[in-house]
């Protein structure tokens, strides 16, 4: 009876560990290489999965997501002879779980010996001014060089970057005495430039001046003489009007004087005291207008008067 229960306890124990055993759970974006009897069978993907415990056999998990390797630092030449190093870092996805294992021993040792060589090849046909300047094609070349290979080895390699590049020690003196001559010349040329502008500033400046100031004097010389024309215009209408308002009144006089009905006689006479109070002038000679002379001489006037300061001729009648 006891060695009964043995026997049972014994067939459950080798059932369960048999479970335990057919059982693989695989993580998510993970894969599972599977072998029976020592030749590949089947790949296991993410969740639950059943296997044949002790003929079935799990020889190795790969991880599909990007994953990131680092290159060891390289020492290289340069075109120009010059020893620099060089830290570069890949970025790879598995894209054929089954080629990544029976195709290459280890693909990641593999890409790092084949990046170095490269890098090697790469940078010896490149200056060190084309190296420092020229990340960009040292990643092309590498990338293109280990798409060649990998494709065989089920892995897609995604980026290939340089991380830095480090040159000799009197290299990197020299580098940065040339870089601060660069800036003090950029710097300088900068200065040289910003005082050209002001200079051009301040000639513009003093361009806008002289002209503002000329047209200032123009216009003041124009406004000048719009007022002195103005002027003018003022005095000479004022003196027309004076003109035309003694030529009124004198008409006036003399319409009133035709209308007042005074006869040839007293108008003679009157034309008579005008001509002595003229005569007293300094003029010696006045000139009498016909009309005049013909009324003076029915008169009995004379037609020449002296100057007061000539003394009177007196006619006597002959003895």
């Amino acid at each position: 009876m006891l060695g009964q229960e043995i026997v049972l306890i014994v067939l459950l124990l080798l059932i369960v560990v048999i479970v335990l055993r057919s059982i693989r759970i695989i993580p998510q974006q993970q894969i599972a290489i599977v072998e029976r009897l020592g030749r590949y069978h089947r790949s296991l993907s993410a969740g639950i999965n059943l296997v044949f415990p002790f003929v079935d056999r799990i020889v190795r998990k790969l991880d599909l997501k990007t994953q990131q390797v680092s290159i060891p630092t390289q020492e290289v030449i340069t075109k120009d002879n010059v020893k620099i190093r060089i830290d570069t870092v890949f970025f790879y996805t598995v894209i054929d779980p089954r080629q990544a294992t029976y195709n290459i021993f280890d693909f990641v040792q593999g890409i790092q010996n084949i990046t170095a060589s490269n890098i090697r090849q790469v940078v010896g046909h490149m200056e060190l001014d084309e190296t420092l300047s020229g990340r960009d094609r040292i990643s092309f070349e590498l990338r293109q060089s280990l798409d060649e290979v990998t494709e065989t080895w089920g892995v897609r390699i995604d980026r290939v970057e340089v991380v830095d590049i480090h040159p000799p020690i009197e290299i990197q003196a020299s580098m940065e005495k040339q870089m601060k001559a660069e800036r003090e010349k950029r710097a300088n040329i900068l200065q040289a430039e910003g005082e050209r502008q002001a200079a051009i500033l301040r000639a513009e400046g003093e361009k806008q001046s002289i002209i503002l100031r000329a047209e200032a004097d123009k216009e003041a010389n124009i406004r000048q003489a719009e007022g002195l024309q103005q002027a003018l215009i003022l005095e000479a209408n004022g003196k027309a009007e004076s003109l035309r308002l003694i030529a009124n009144g004198e008409k006036q006089r003399i319409q009133m004087l035709v209308e007042a009905g005074l006869d040839e006689r007293v108008l003679a006479f009157q034309s008579f005291d005008a001509l002595r109070q003229m005569a007293q002038g300094t003029a010696s000679t006045i000139f009498v207008p016909t009309d005049a002379v013909s009324v003076l001489g029915s008169l009995g006037a004379i037609a020449k008067v002296f100057q007061p300061s000539a003394p009177p001729v007196v006619e006597t009648p002959e003895s």
